[in-house]
Formats: structure tokens, sequence, C-alpha cells
């Protein structure tokens, strides 16, 4: 496959369903006086590089929210909607209704998790920019990691997971090149997606963004840990 040098057509994705086990609601409660999504709606609409922006949903509420500020909504079959449904699932029926709607293929789709609401201005655009530069067929962002991991086994032992506690290294040089995927944005070919099922396949790319992007909105506290980073100095210094 010819890689792409530069695309026309980039659609960015957000899939937003209505259910959620940890916290109801979630995709629109409150974060910064505004609903979750829109924060990633607003990242999308402002990236040089999206020239098409999709919330997929099975939710009314959702969908009204998401035209509301910019995007188009896509509606979601509740077969691809409950918990054990992937998210691949909700961006390839999201090709599929554009491809059967008006005959519309993106060149590169961009996944974007409302649920990881803090980017930094231009991320979106770096991380497509880093892909075409790699010749990468997918992308994911991450963040640098610098942590000794252990494994609680099912005797309730603890074991190291990534290191050897008997010759502990210094954390300089332990962390060298170790990055953690913080679920920001992913970046892929459409092909791959339909080949591989998977959002990541191929020669992958990864994108660095700013260590407190790591915070995901999967439990109530992190709502009050993203409100504590966004009242700082956003965007913090780099």
């Amino acid at each position: 496959m010819t890689p792409l040098t530069r695309p026309e057509h980039i659609l960015a994705i957000i899939p937003a369903r209505g259910g959620s086990r940890g916290v109801p609601r979630k995709n629109i409660r409150p974060l910064a006086g505004r609903p979750l999504l829109v924060h990633t709606i607003a990242h999308a609409l402002a990236a040089r590089c999206i020239t098409r922006l999709v919330v997929s949903t099975d939710d009314a509420e959702i969908g009204a929210i998401a035209r509301q500020n910019g995007a188009e909504v896509i509606w979601r079959p509740a077969a691809i909607s409950g918990d054990t449904a992937t998210t691949e699932s909700a961006l390839l029926h999201v090709l599929d209704a554009l491809q059967a709607a008006g005959g519309y293929t993106p060149d590169l789709v961009v996944l974007l998790q409302c649920t990881s609401p803090l980017r930094l201005p231009g991320d979106i655009d770096r991380a497509v920019e880093t892909l075409l530069e790699s010749g990468a067929d997918s992308l994911l962002s991450v963040v640098p990691f610098s942590r000794f991991l252990w494994r609680v086994g099912e005797d309730g032992r603890p074991q190291p997971y990534n290191y050897d506690y008997r010759r502990r290294p210094r954390r300089q040089e332990y962390a060298a090149g170790l990055v953690m995927e913080n679920g920001s944005i992913y970046v892929m070919r459409p092909w791959l997606l339909r080949e591989e099922n998977n959002r990541l396949g191929g020669r992958i790319a990864c994108y660095v963004m700013h260590p407190l992007t790591a915070v995901e909105i999967d439990a109530p506290e992190d709502f009050a840990l993203a409100e504590a980073i966004l009242a700082g100095p956003w965007p913090p210094d780099t």
C-alpha cells in the first residue's frame, strides 16, 4: 500500500455512547463548565488537518449536544452500543454509513476519545503529521512513563513486573524510551481498520504528548483531577 503524503480527506470520529457503568451519563457530564464530549469536539474543530467530524452515538441527548457544537452525528445501532461492543465496530459503522450515504471514503481516520479531554493545541495536527512523515499505517498517542510496576498474583503475593528490585536502576536509566498509551489520539488508514478490525496494525508510530494528558475519565474522581488541571495554567508550559 503506497503511503499517503498529503491526504485530502481526514475524518475524525468521536465515539460517545449513552451507557456508562462507572459514571452514569459520563460523556455529557460537565467538566470545567462544558459537557465532557464538547472538549474533544472543540479540539477536533480547531485542528487544521481535520476535514470532517462525526460523533457516533446511540443517545438522542448526546446527538443533540454534538450537533449544537459543530459535529455531524451518525446514529449507532443497539447491536454495537452495549458494554461489550468494541470501539472498532463503531468506527467501521461510521465508515460504512458515510460510504452508503454519499460514497465518502476518507484518506485517514482519526479516533478521538472524549474520555481523554486534555490535549494541547496542535496535538491532533502533530499526530497526523507524525504518521505521514514516518510513513506509518497507524499511530497511537503516548506519554512518558517512569514507574516501577508490580503484579499481585492470585495468592496475594506481589511480584515485580518490569524491573528487578534486587538491582533497582536509577530512574533516568530505567525510564529511557518508556512510554504509556494515553487513549487520546489514534490515527489509522481505513484499509488497515477494515483488514485488521483494529485501530492499530501494520507499521505503527507513536506521538508523545504532555504527561498531564494521561488523565482519562473513568471514575468520578477523574473529573475532579481533570478540573484541577484545567483550573491551573492550561495549556502548561512545555
